[in-house]
């Protein structure tokens, strides 16, 4: 596909409407195996380490005396100990450090090659995942679930830069991306499949078929998903990180299954997620409601769906939803926009929208699965997009204030996802959260000169080389000692 866009801010959804009207709707293929991959190797270059002059790189830049806070590999920090870089909204002063920007191929370095795979799980149900870093086998296993809508393509910049270091994979959830359904989980009278249209959209048949009986789009079909990939496919705990609505799902499994879990990274996770009560939560309340997700469709949903489906997946409305989450609208999100355009062609997308707005909620609420991660001791992190508009920064502060101990990033300008729109940041950070525990301690978490600084808050702008210019990215760290209310208090006042 051509390039549609160059920005939010010039991003044409009616050129990518033409675009998509124009063509055919193409299921990918999956093989009898129980895994299939697809390979595709990006860049050609041997060289890993980066350069320290490429942090030089850009018109007027200029060398000055630098202290080396972090020699770690690919995570070099460097800060002018005589520049000191601004004044918070609190008044202190706040340092500068430079950390490596994106593998680039112009610069010499080699992204990880990616791959493309079906894992089976059950007759049937095939999840579709990307794996990058398979040959760090001394490396710990990272696994990033993603947010509502996209796909493990929304990690792409974490794949191809981190699966330099370690092992990495992203997963697709049922239902959502390219792990929606290869045939109709329902069927239909001939009468009906033989009428205009009925065959290009899935799930309104008269009744399901055998292998999606039980099929409900839901958390707790996503809390499984997880298990069951991280026993079979990656074979040990993993470090999970989860943006969004996968925040949500990666606490829920690691609350039910810390045995898995070495440890959870949460990117503006949203604190809720369904509105119908839990079957085995609230049994007699869930009865009250006479379909819960289940194919096919009930009639008198059908109309409904049709009528809000039409709305949400008109690429306007998507591109707009794009321009609310990305606080920086010069970043590119031709490939996101393209894909989850892409996803909304697909013959069951309808039904599956409907059977996730329509699913139980989960048999754990957030703040059940962020104690019962505390009390497994499951080390948690936060990273929190300070301009995301949906959940905002109240929301990653409750989480703080429930878990005092767990570190708490808040970077900015970022939205609802910041991993995307400042992966230079996050994958920096992420480096450093997953060295310090791999340590057990002796690394100090990144930001912290030492490991006494913990319960300080410290604010340091983070700086970075992206596509030649220099980019400038605040990172508040919220010690220990953190106060709910003052920070609050701060929020207000800095509005």
């Amino acid at each position: 596909m051509t390039s549609v866009s160059q920005s939010l801010s010039n991003l044409n959804p009616k050129l990518v409407r033409k675009s998509f009207n124009a063509q055919q709707v193409k299921l990918p293929s999956f093989r009898r195996s129980r895994i299939h991959c697809r390979k595709g190797s990006i860049g050609s270059s041997d060289k890993r380490h980066p350069s320290l002059k490429t942090y030089y790189h850009g018109k007027g830049s200029r060398c000055s005396k630098s202290k080396v806070f972090s020699g770690n590999f690919n995570g070099y920090v460097i800060g002018n100990e005589e520049d000191v870089g601004s004044m918070s909204e609190t008044g202190e002063s706040v340092g500068r450090v430079l950390i490596p920007g994106l593998p680039s191929d112009s610069d010499g370095e080699c992204e990880a090659p990616v791959s493309s795979c079906f894992w089976e799980w059950k007759p049937k149900i095939n999840v579709h995942y990307e794996k990058s870093g398979c040959e760090n086998v001394n490396s710990p296993p990272i696994l990033f679930l993603p947010g509502f809508g996209v796909g493990s393509f929304h990690y792409e910049k974490q794949l191809k830069d981190l699966g330099r270091d370690y092992r990495v994979w992203a997963i697709d959830f049922l239902g959502q991306g390219s792990s929606l359904p290869l045939e109709d989980p329902t069927s239909q009278s001939k009468v009906e499949s033989s009428s205009k249209g009925k065959d290009l959209v899935w799930g309104f048949g008269d009744k399901p078929k055998p292998w999606a009986s039980k099929l409900v789009y839901s958390m707790d079909l996503w809390r499984d998903q997880v298990r069951y990939f991280v026993e079979q496919v990656i074979g040990e705990p993993v470090y999970i990180v989860g943006n969004s609505l996968g925040g949500f799902v990666a606490s829920y499994f690691a609350a039910c299954h810390p045995q898995l879990v070495n440890g959870v990274t949460l990117l503006n996770a949203t604190p809720f997620w369904g509105f119908l009560p839990n079957p085995i939560r609230s049994p007699r309340l869930a009865r009250i409601f006479p379909w819960s997700g289940t194919f096919p469709l009930p009639e008198s949903v059908r109309k409904l769906t049709e009528f809000v489906w039409q709305k949400i997946s008109d690429p306007e409305n998507i591109a707009e939803v794009l321009r609310q989450v990305y606080a920086d609208h010069s970043t590119n999100v031709d490939k996101v926009f393209s894909r989850i355009l892409e996803t909304t062609q697909h013959p069951a997308a309808a039904a599956s929208f409907a059977s996730i707005m329509f699913a139980p909620r989960g048999e754990l609420s957030f703040r059940e699965t962020l104690s019962r991660c505390r009390m497994n001791n499951v080390p948690l992190c936060l990273m929190y997009g300070k301009e995301d508009p949906w959940v905002k920064p109240i929301w990653g502060l409750q989480v703080k204030k429930q878990v005092p101990e767990a570190p708490y990033y808040e970077i900015s300008p970022a939205g609802h996802c910041p991993h995307d729109e400042v992966p230079e940041v996050v994958n920096y950070l992420l480096r450093g959260w997953i060295k310090s525990l791999e340590s057990q301690g002796s690394v100090s978490l990144p930001l912290l000169d030492d490991a006494d600084s913990i319960e300080n808050d410290i604010a340091k702008d983070l700086e970075f080389i992206r596509e030649g210019s220099k980019v400038t990215v605040r990172v508040r760290f919220l010690g220990s000692s953190f106060s709910f209310w003052n920070r609050i208090i701060s929020q207000i006042k800095s509005q």
